[in-house]
């Protein structure tokens, strides 16, 4: 992973999603650090679709947010369907990134 500036004033400093295994890490590094459930990914483009994933033993639990982080939708995937979700897409073309993490306290 490596530290991103996005294009455009308002948008904050973003870590690049290199690979797809990062998101494990990225989650699981997230809830230990801040104490809540999930990590925040945002898919670059004309429109920042924000998302926020939640990893599961049995699978993952995505919720698309609204500019306001209230919960849109949630899909509840198994491994190999998230392998095939718009996240993973993003992350193969580049435009997947996530908010760094501050320790609480």
């Amino acid at each position: 992973m490596q530290t991103h500036a996005h294009p455009g004033r308002a948008r904050p400093r973003l870590l690049t999603v290199q690979a797809p295994e990062d998101i494990e890490f990225l989650v699981k590094e997230s809830e230990v650090l801040t104490g809540q459930a999930g990590r925040t990914f945002v898919i670059s483009g004309a429109d920042w679709l924000v998302y926020r994933v939640h990893w599961h033993p049995m699978g993952l639990k995505v919720e698309r947010l609204d500019a306001m982080s209230r919960v849109l939708s949630t899909q509840h995937l198994l491994l190999w369907e998230f392998l095939e979700h718009s996240l993973m897409e993003a992350q193969a073309a580049g435009q997947l990134f996530t908010p760094p993490v501050r320790r609480l306290g």
